[in-house]
């Protein structure tokens, strides 16, 4: 069997399986926008419809629920309280900023787990970790600014992705522990039972609308998000070492840009295709370069 950092056994069928399931994610912005419900509903509906499969595919693959202890269940609960901040936070920030920044700064956990990672050895970065350090804050600051220029209502879009980032490697370093003992699905199923109330209570209490009329919208992205985008990346992951994992994920804001493009107009000069590139690039230096300290993000909440 391959291991993480020996991909001899990867297929193109695992190839197809990283793009397909980074390409089914980054569509997950544009199906927000359409849902009829609020932002945060939708995504309530993305994990509430999907949890039964999670729990099936669990059960199909064998992963067990009884050996869990109630300290390591609590744990991937409040994890999931974590996630479902996370999810909030990013749906709202999407109906406000572009498609391509909302997905790039929802991806932000990668260099803030590399960043916590110094704090938690203790070192200073060197070599290719400045560099991902400082892509991510020039690209950053290009791409808010930019915002800013549109709008102020851009710039806190923004801003609430990347809070969503921060949620959700905050997500991860709960979850470090447990996810050692759970499977994959196992681990999103428990972790889903945390974020579902979460979504639902912070929906009412923004007064959104739940219940939509018309479900396509939310059925498309509880499949293609929480089931498909998931479990494409659960399939291929463990066959890929970091780097080609982190040029996978340029798949995502190269297809939530020419979405938002099509869809809704959001033109992007060249200014706004560097900050993407700096970016970018600093996600695929993060998950190369980041420290033992803390877990490597292996399947993305986007």
């Amino acid at each position: 069997m391959s291991n993480s950092t020996t991909p001899v056994a990867a297929s193109p069928w695992h190839f197809a399986a990283l793009i397909g399931g980074n390409v089914a994610l980054a569509c997950g912005p544009w199906l927000v926008r359409l849902a009829d419900t609020g932002p945060v509903s939708a995504g309530f509906w993305r994990l509430a419809l999907a949890l039964p499969f999670l729990f099936l595919f669990a059960r199909i693959g064998g992963e067990k629920f009884s050996g869990i202890s109630r300290r390591s269940l609590l744990v991937v609960l409040a994890g999931g309280v974590f996630f479902g901040l996370d999810i909030a936070s990013w749906h709202v920030g999407i109906g406000d900023t572009r498609l391509a920044n909302a997905v790039l700064f929802g991806n932000s956990g990668s260099v803030i787990l590399m960043v916590w990672g110094f704090v938690m050895i203790r070192r200073l970065p060197a070599g290719k970790e400045w560099l991902a350090i400082v892509a991510a804050l020039a690209g950053s600051t290009i791409l808010l600014g930019r915002s800013l220029e549109l709008s102020t209502a851009n710039l806190v879009g923004d801003l609430f992705c990347l809070l969503a980032g921060l949620l959700y490697a905050g997500y991860l370093l709960i979850l470090q522990d447990a996810r050692k003992q759970l499977g994959s699905w196992s681990l999103l199923a428990l972790a889903g039972l945390g974020s579902t109330p979460v979504l639902l209570g912070v929906a009412l209490a923004l007064g959104e609308p739940v219940w939509p009329t018309d479900w396509t919208p939310v059925v498309i992205l509880a499949f293609s998000s929480q089931i498909v985008g998931q479990g494409l990346l659960v399939y291929a992951l463990r066959l890929f070492p970091p780097l080609v994992i982190g040029i996978g994920l340029l798949t995502q804001p190269a297809v939530a840009a020419l979405i938002g493009w099509l869809a809704f107009g959001e033109l992007l000069v060249p200014l706004d295709m560097l900050g993407i590139v700096l970016v970018a690039s600093a996600l695929v230096l993060a998950r190369i370069t980041a420290p033992k300290a803390v877990p490597r993000p292996r399947v993305n909440p986007v």
